[in-house]
């Protein structure tokens, strides 16, 4: 049984066009600022280098401690022979395999104050220094057409 070219029309393009125009009628004619999603993320970046690469292998330990709470927060890595230096992030996330922790096992969070680190190779202080978080606020901007 062979359809005609009208019954096609009617019964697969007309449903689509009317689909299509409901979509136009009701689609947002400007963006609004509850449409926009923002994130923001807080971290410090550590880290340690045997410049002349005369260690080989060497256990990293750093430890940052929040000046606020006085809580020390550790990780250890592990430089292999060739690899000479790595770089961490303050906080690190709590799913990976080597994460910034207290001894209680609480991760590490960017609250807002000031911290003090370090990195100690061999049981000695090798580098440190000073960092702090300040409050973040986010702005959302309505935008609209011209």
């Amino acid at each position: 049984m062979r359809l005609s070219t009208l019954d096609f029309i009617l019964r697969r393009l007309v449903p689509a066009a009317a689909l299509l125009l409901v979509l136009a009628v009701f689609s947002p004619s400007q963006a609004r600022a509850q449409t926009w999603l923002v994130s923001t993320e807080t971290f410090a970046k550590l880290g340690v280098v045997d410049k002349f690469g005369q260690l080989g292998a060497y256990s990293a330990k750093f430890v940052v401690t929040s000046q606020r709470t006085g809580k020390a927060f550790i990780l250890v890595k592990e430089i292999e022979r060739g690899q000479n230096g790595v770089d961490v992030l303050f906080p690190s996330l709590a799913t990976e395999a080597d994460y910034f922790k207290a001894s209680s096992g609480e991760a590490g969070t960017a609250a807002p104050g000031a911290y003090t680190w370090e990195c100690q190779v061999n049981g000695k202080k090798v580098v440190g220094g000073s960092f702090s978080f300040s409050e973040v606020a986010n702005d959302v901007n309505l935008i609209t057409k011209q």
